[in-house]
């Protein structure tokens, strides 16, 4: 490598001045905090909890009933100590530590994080049942789909609802943090974008699936199918009187039982409700209530045709 090394020599003040920024925009800084979750920890995690939700579908092959004991008990064992400390760690930055942790302080934050890994875990066996339905879901809703194991091994839609549900779990057990690093990490691997606040029933499925975004305060149903590029999000943010952003308020629609929403729909609003039964056909922009039994189509684009002004040259 041909290097200059006056050039280099120059290396030593740009590290000043870029420690430098460090003190003077401390907002995008973390130094001399408690350590926050690991995001390697975090994602290493996620594929150990795929493995025991789906097991044989990944990295361990070759389980049968006689071994699969063994080797759910050791994830579940890794999972316990990892997810203690990440819970741990997300939840001493959330109460605002601005310096590292007393030894007292690490251990209750310890003892927390343990509490809400097992409550975590101790909720695998129902979620398993839950995710049977989606995975029933995806194979009754394409007729291009040939078996479950297909679903399980290709489509972006399970992968994102499996981390969804799991991400939505730690959610509700009040952890920081976490969950959207986990939903995050599977809207960059799938192309949808499922906050782990929504509230999403059984028996659902997203086809294709690229472009799907379903907002926090997102209430779905049971038996709901979405498309690719449909967007359940907010009409607008409201503000307070300093001009920030209201929030914990209902900004995102309401999708009863049995809906289906076509692709690129976009449905906004909080007070804005799908009534069951609904079908929300293709490129529709719905910020009102939907009775039940109602399909909402736009009006049949009427096509232009018209003959070339140069025919095409023969051959």
């Amino acid at each position: 490598m041909a290097t200059d090394v006056r050039l280099k020599e120059s290396l030593p003040l740009l590290t000043e001045r870029l420690v430098d920024t460090y003190a003077e925009v401390n907002s995008i800084s973390h130094l001399g905090h408690c350590p926050l979750p690991n995001y390697e920890a975090v994602i290493a995690a996620t594929e150990d909890l795929k493995e025991v939700l789906y097991p044989g579908y990944s990295r361990r092959d070759g389980l049968h009933l006689g071994n699969v004991t063994y080797h759910t008990g050791d994830l579940i064992d890794r999972l316990h100590d990892r997810l203690t400390v990440q819970i741990a760690r997300a939840a001493c930055h959330e109460a605002g530590k601005n310096v590292p942790c007393t030894p007292q302080q690490k251990a209750d934050f310890e003892a927390l994080g343990q509490a809400k890994a097992v409550a975590f875990l101790e909720q695998l066996p129902e979620l398993r049942h839950i995710l049977a339905l989606d995975v029933e879901a995806a194979y009754r809703g394409d007729p291009a789909c040939k078996s479950l194991d297909e679903v399980i091994f290709c489509y972006p839609g399970l992968e994102a609802v499996t981390v969804y549900r799991l991400a939505h779990l730690l959610n509700d057990l009040k952890v920081p943090l976490i969950p959207r690093m986990m939903t995050e990490w599977a809207h960059r691997r799938t192309g949808i974008d499922i906050h782990p606040g929504a509230e999403i029933g059984r028996h659902f499925f997203i086809d294709h699936g690229t472009g799907a975004v379903i907002g926090e305060t997102t209430e779905i149903g049971d038996h709901v199918k979405l498309y690719q590029g449909v967007t359940l999000g907010a009409l607008s943010f409201p503000t307070d009187e300093e001009g920030n952003l209201v929030r914990g308020q209902k900004r995102h629609p309401t999708i009863e039982d049995r809906v289906v929403i076509y692709a690129n729909a976009t449905i906004l609003g909080g007070e804005t409700v799908i009534g069951h039964d609904a079908v929300i056909g293709s490129s529709i922009w719905v910020t009102h209530s939907v009775p039940p039994h109602t399909v909402v189509t736009l009006e049949k684009p009427k096509l232009r045709m018209r003959e070339s002004a140069v025919a095409p040259e023969p051959g």
